[in-house]
């Protein structure tokens, strides 16, 4: 029998590495005047944050890719069965961010149902990837704004274009970026999220007009094979195969009905970051409420595009004709409409510049949230005292993610962020599970449908997704999660603020 104030079952996991946060007391946290952040945001600021980070060069470039060399104009049911591991795993989110409306995200919730160390391994592998993914997405903006440059007839210095193609560079342009969207940060949530409904509105003004466009230009004969005949892929062997290859001899295929299910496990890249409106809770003015809605409705909008934008590239252009760096774009400028593509290119470029500004603002959330909880340095836990953003956070783990995008080529650690986020998925999953068997006293504004079934089915998708990812980028991940755990136990466990109190109180 629970109570408000815990139970026996939350006094026995009050100790150790698997010490318990309390919902009450991560809310009391919030309300610490040097720690307290604004609170400014509704539903409909939380939906266009998920669309804003969910929609970007993919939408132009992925589906036409994995049309070609994966699924055929199948990809479009691709697109919906990873909208579906999506849905599972947003219920889930959904639950926890209206009964825990703390920063965070993932790494909050953690920390009340599983436990401190899973919540450090969690935060730890959340600030990876969403710092590498905006870096990631950095170097692709400057890339498309070199690309416009360049058919303006301006170009920049070799030198200060990157790295790419065995040539050493700093990327100016990616630099410039993320400094600019960290100051845009720090200057207030309010101000983040107007920018951010402008390039939104931008980038899917562009989207519709390319699906309106491209719909009078399908032929139902490029329909044809919807599904095509399966044939087995070359994924080619050692780290870069599957680990489902490695483990259990299973090849996979490409197209065929199989191809479908492949497919999914690559074009859910494309689906990434929906998540991160879990991480603005705290700073919205009615998170019970507009937080689910914001995380299903961001969801749902971004899978109807992606739907729409595969089915009319598909019908535009033959699937094995399709090209694979911009296949919309380029499949316009062959049925003689080259300024759709420049249109393309324009939305991409906007495109990036709002997703790579909510990756920045998840980030330095959940490593505030780290800091309150003494975790890392308290100091980066600080609130504008004007602003009320975390900005200390958010100007350290800006100064570094510039850094990186502006030395370093990065493409091949792409990967990392989707085997993060998945694991992400898999420890809320389990979370809500455990919540509400500890604490089912707690209000829950929303509510999973059918627990445990659904949290399970997120856990078995999100895990087979991940065992479609290269074996080498397991590796890396366990390199990175490793280096957790030694950070951990020199500092996060000896200075957190709820093992001081734990010891102060006589739990241990």
């Amino acid at each position: 029998m629970s109570t408000q104030h815990g139970t026996p079952h939350d006094s026995r996991r009050s100790r150790g590495m698997f010490r318990t946060k309390t919902v009450e007391q991560s809310i009391l946290d919030t309300e610490e005047p040097e720690h307290t952040l604004k609170k400014s945001l509704s539903a409909l600021d939380l939906t266009v944050f998920g669309v804003g980070v969910v929609i970007g060069t993919g939408i132009f470039v992925l589906t036409g890719k994995i049309a070609k060399e994966q699924a055929g104009p199948s990809v479009a049911l691709s697109f919906v069965v990873a909208g579906v591991v999506c849905a599972l795993a947003a219920l889930c989110y959904a639950e926890f961010a209206s009964t825990v409306p703390v920063a965070g995200s993932a790494y909050t919730f953690s920390y009340a149902s599983l436990g401190e160390l899973p919540a450090w391994i969690i935060g730890w592998d959340l600030i990876l990837e969403l710092a590498l993914g905006c870096a990631v997405v950095a170097v692709g903006w400057s890339g498309y704004i070199r690309s416009l440059l360049d058919s303006a007839g301006l170009y920049l210095p070799a030198g200060l274009s990157g790295t790419h193609e065995g040539h050493f560079g700093f990327d100016l342009l990616a630099t410039i970026l993320v400094l600019v969207l960290t100051g845009i940060l720090v200057l207030g949530m309010k101000l983040s999220s107007r920018v951010t409904t402008v390039v939104v509105g931008i980038k899917v003004t562009v989207v519709l007009l390319v699906i309106v466009a491209g719909a009078f230009l399908i032929n139902s004969a490029n329909y044809e094979p919807f599904i095509p005949p399966s044939r087995p892929s070359e994924t080619g062997g050692g780290l870069a195969a599957p680990l489902s290859q490695l483990i259990f001899g299973f090849s996979p295929s490409h197209f065929g009905t199989m191809g479908i299910f492949a497919a999914a496990a690559v074009v859910f890249f494309a689906f990434i970051g929906f998540d991160i409106v879990a991480t603005a809770a705290e700073e919205t003015r009615h998170p019970q409420r507009d937080v689910p809605r914001g995380i299903l409705g961001s969801l749902a909008i971004c899978t109807v595009l992606y739907v729409a934008v595969s089915v009319v590239v598909t019908g535009m252009q033959k699937y094995s004709k399709l090209s694979t760096d911009a296949p919309l774009a380029d499949a316009f400028k062959d049925l003689g409409h080259p300024f759709f593509a420049d249109v393309i290119s324009f939305g991409a470029a906007v495109g990036l510049t709002s997703v790579c500004m909510i990756l920045l603002l998840g980030q330095s959330r959940v490593f505030f949230a780290m800091s309150r909880d003494g975790l890392l340095p308290r100091i980066f836990s600080r609130a504008h005292p004007r602003y009320g953003t975390p900005y200390r956070s958010t100007i350290v783990l800006g100064v570094i993610v510039a850094v990186v995008a502006g030395f370093t080529s990065i493409d091949e650690l792409a990967e990392l962020v989707n085997i993060g986020t998945l694991f992400a998925f898999v420890v809320v999953a389990v979370g809500v599970v455990l919540l509400r068997r500890s604490r089912p006293d707690l209000h829950r504004s929303f509510r999973t449908p059918w627990v445990p079934v659904v949290p399970m089915l997120s856990v078995l998708a999100s895990v087979w997704l991940m065992l479609n990812l290269p074996a080498e980028t397991w590796l890396r991940f366990a390199v990175w999660m490793v280096a957790g755990f030694v950070i951990y136990f020199l500092y996060g466990r000896p200075h957190s603020r709820l093992g001081i109190r734990n010891r102060q109180t006589g739990k241990g």
